[in-house]
């Protein structure tokens, strides 16, 4: 698993009440740990931090989604269920800036 890589996982509720499979993008990967950021459909619902994905075949995605980058989660790898797609450079490169602007790092 590597950053950019489009996986399936357990995603937890914003209140830990439970979870649900959720297509996820890998942001770091550690030895036993991802770091990712769940993606949804509810376009409707895009803030100016999110990253708008079309569907295609190298991303996995089933429909036009958004990667919620104030959605973060911790997770065992153990816990992903696989991988369904990656990134395209271009999505890679706006996902970069956009995690530049959301942490207020400096280029």
């Amino acid at each position: 698993m590597q950053k950019g890589d489009i996986i399936l996982i357990p995603f937890p509720f914003t209140d830990l009440t439970g979870n649900k499979n959720r297509p996820a993008v890998v942001l770091v990967s550690s030895r036993l740990d991802v770091v990712v950021a769940f993606i949804s459909t509810q376009i409707q619902r895009q803030e100016n931090e999110d990253l708008l994905l079309v569907a295609s075949r190298q991303n996995g995605l089933k429909k036009d989604s958004i990667v919620k980058l104030r959605k973060l989660a911790t997770v065992d790898k153990v816990l992903a269920i696989g991988r369904i797609g990656v990134l395209s450079d271009n999505d890679m490169a706006l996902l970069d800036e956009k995690l530049k602007t959301l942490f207020q790092l400096d280029d």
